[in-house]
């Protein structure tokens, strides 16, 4: 008969040698399913720390599958969960960044909340996801952006998936995602869909090394920068923005989220295509902003301006489409 190890009391914050025991006991399998059930729900009802958070996600990093990537190269990822069912922003994005010259290792999945994920939208535009995902590291180097699909670098979260969907809300694992990036990558954009948990996830995101981060969150509890209005932003490491930004700091109207309202995964496809042939609107306005913040997080731009300036130049010159043809073709 085997005997599990114990999780600790989860009622009061945890310290930094707890929560790391604990972490690795849940995804080495030392402790029962119950017991992971149960605590997952406790520090999810009390609110997770930061303590925890990058404790966690140190876990999952020392047993992901890495792959290598360039220098300064960047994700530009959502925790998701947002409900308000946009069009792929950061999938753009990351097009639309790796076409400025930014190396991006775009760590996602397949849609969990919404119609169309990330992988859904590619694979609706012609990529072949399979190949994508065997062929990361190879189209990084080679095209300078690259998918990363979670299932297949992240073997601990098997055991972790079926409980999650047992437990059937929202869990210290749905913060993970761009925290465990497979690149170790040191500069990220981040989304997170709850205004209010910027500032522990931005602590998180600090304690684990970063370079420089921009944790976003759209005061209407959208997991990037909004296009309607105003979005919390908290910087991390080497960069500095103000806390509060909105699409006019870019030189941008607004537009209400509606504006970008998503489908299914053959939808979002022609939208994006139709962005990167140059299409003009709310949905091209917010991977404008977005992209802003990610060349700022990178290095390559010095404000909101002067991003925006240059993502429109990269999708207008046909950079970001042709780099969508080259991946396509790649793969």
């Amino acid at each position: 008969m085997s005997s599990f190890a114990p999780l600790p009391d989860p009622s009061t914050p945890l310290s930094r040698e707890s929560a790391a025991l604990a972490f690795a006991d849940i995804l080495d399998a030392r402790t029962s399913e119950d017991a992971i059930a149960d605590f997952l729900i406790a520090l999810s009802d009390r609110g997770e720390t930061s303590i925890e958070i990058a404790e966690a996600a140190r876990a999952l990093r020392d047993r992901l599958i890495p792959i290598d990537a360039p220098a300064g190269a960047i994700d530009v990822c959502g925790t998701g969960g947002d409900g308000h069912h946009t069009l792929n922003v950061s999938t753009a994005v990351s097009l639309v960044v790796a076409a400025s010259g930014v190396p991006v290792a775009k760590h996602g999945n397949r849609a969990a909340s919404s119609k169309a994920g990330a992988a859904d939208t590619l694979e609706a535009l012609g990529l072949n996801m399979e190949r994508a995902g065997s062929m990361a590291q190879a189209t990084l180097a080679d095209l300078g952006i690259c998918f990363l699909f979670a299932a297949n670098h992240h073997p601990a979260m098997k055991r972790i998936t079926p409980i999650r969907r047992r437990i059937g809300k929202r869990t210290i694992f749905n913060l993970m995602g761009p925290l465990a990036s497979p690149a170790h990558v040191t500069r990220q954009l981040i989304g997170i869909a709850r205004p209010d948990y910027a500032q522990t996830y931005a602590e998180a995101l600090g304690s684990l090394g970063t370079e420089a981060g921009l944790i976003v969150s759209g005061e209407e509890g959208l997991d990037e920068v909004s296009g309607a209005g105003p979005t919390i932003a908290i910087s991390v490491g080497q960069l500095s923005m103000p806390v509060r930004i909105a699409p006019e700091d870019a030189g941008l109207p607004r537009h209400p989220i509606a504006a970008i309202h998503g489908g299914d995964p053959a939808y979002n496809a022609a939208a994006l295509r139709r962005l990167l042939q140059g299409e003009h609107g709310a949905y091209r306005d917010a991977v404008l902003i977005n992209a802003a913040a990610a060349l700022m997080v990178a290095g390559h731009a010095d404000s909101l301006t002067e991003g925006a300036e240059e993502a429109a130049e990269t999708i207008d010159k046909g950079l970001a489409n042709t780099l969508l043809d080259c991946w396509i073709a790649y793969t």
